[in-house]
């Protein structure tokens, strides 16, 4: 396993960061126990996982993924010290947290709380915002013009943002939190954050988690630059296209007890008639080389220069297998050659 540092937190984090947010809904504590046990003994140290998960998200599985991590976390706790523990504070939408208001400093606080017994541990390593309390361009929002930038008081937001650097430095300096970092945001409201922080002596967003596949490129190489030179880790996740990038779903499949085969809270976004056609000649390109569709997109990602720690997820252990070892995959020229004009042809599939 290779390991990079978190922008400017000095964590050593593995390449591979373990996702989790389907425990609670496509896999049982059991699951979760073993992906955890073989990740661990691969040398991933990176866990990533969110209040409002499992996914998707209901009323009845909020919390249940950091529920089940805490739960193996209480049988294990020698291996806490050995692992860089994430979660995300929800934003608004969701009736059954928080009455679906914004994300605001006192709210924040009980948040981290809830967090930590659910987790069943002291600290978080890693915290981060799940989405922006202003609508922005993800989840399928990435389209010219699908919102409205001008919309937004900005002074307002910015003013929210040093509101909740407030609320997160005093989680710091009580030690529940390590590091801060940031989910689903634009290069704007990066630099927000970093200015707040310099001017008011707060904590600096240490790491970024954006949506990045070969189906999905728009942070590069903009948002992707910023990131290196401002020295903030990039986490790329949904690497897969939603597992899309399998062919599993082509031709309208929709095997039984795979997500696709669920309702899902922004709709299948990525499901169009473009994307099926970009899958298909995806598929066909690894086949071509002779590897998984699959492995291919992930060590693709993994070499992107500016990616720290690509999130992956997987529902069987044979996929946390095939995923986990598609990091050693060392792309050939070839590769390269054929990925690089599969990106001209599919720029923007969805």
């Amino acid at each position: 396993m290779q390991y990079s540092v978190l922008g400017s937190s000095k964590l050593k984090v593995s390449r591979v960061c373990l996702g989790t947010m389907t425990w609670g809904c496509q896999n049982t504590q059991a699951d979760a126990d073993a992906q955890l046990n073989y990740a661990l003994a691969q040398g991933v140290n990176f866990i990533d996982t969110a209040e409002m998960y499992a996914i998707p998200p209901t009323a009845d599985t909020y919390g249940a993924t950091e529920r089940i991590i805490g739960n193996w976390l209480s049988r294990n706790r020698a291996q806490r010290s050995n692992i860089v523990l994430a979660s995300k504070m929800a934003g608004s939408g969701l009736a059954y947290i928080r009455g679906g208001g914004d994300m605001t400093p006192q709210t924040l606080l009980q948040a981290v709380d809830d967090s930590l017994a659910r987790l069943q541990t002291d600290y978080l390593d890693l915290y981060q915002l799940h989405w922006p309390n202003r609508v922005s361009p993800h989840f399928g929002k990435h389209r010219v013009g699908r919102i409205g930038f001008s919309d937004i008081n900005s002074a307002e937001q910015t003013e929210q943002m040093l509101g909740l650097l407030q609320a997160l430095d005093s989680c710091v300096k009580a030690g529940k939190i390590r590091f801060c970092g940031l989910s689903n945001e634009t290069p704007w409201g990066i630099s927000q954050y970093l200015q707040l922080s310099a001017k008011y002596k707060l904590p600096r967003m240490v790491s970024i988690q954006n949506e990045f596949s070969p189906l999905h490129t728009k942070d590069w190489p903009y948002l992707i630059e910023q990131c290196l030179h401002e020295n903030i880790a990039y986490l790329p996740w949904s690497p897969l296209a939603g597992g899309a990038l399998s062919g599993k779903y082509l031709a309208g499949a929709r095997p039984q007890g795979t997500r696709w085969s669920m309702l899902q809270r922004n709709g299948l976004f990525r499901d169009t008639p473009q994307s099926n056609n970009a899958i298909a000649a995806f598929t066909g390109l690894a086949s071509s080389h002779k590897v998984a569709a699959t492995s291919l997109a992930l060590a693709w990602v993994n070499q992107v220069e500016g990616v720290t720690s690509t999130i992956i997820g997987a529902t069987a252990m044979a996929q946390l297998e095939q995923n986990i070892a598609a990091f050693t995959l060392q792309l050939t020229p070839a590769m390269q050659d054929d990925i690089a004009l599969f990106l001209q042809q599919y720029p923007a599939p969805f």
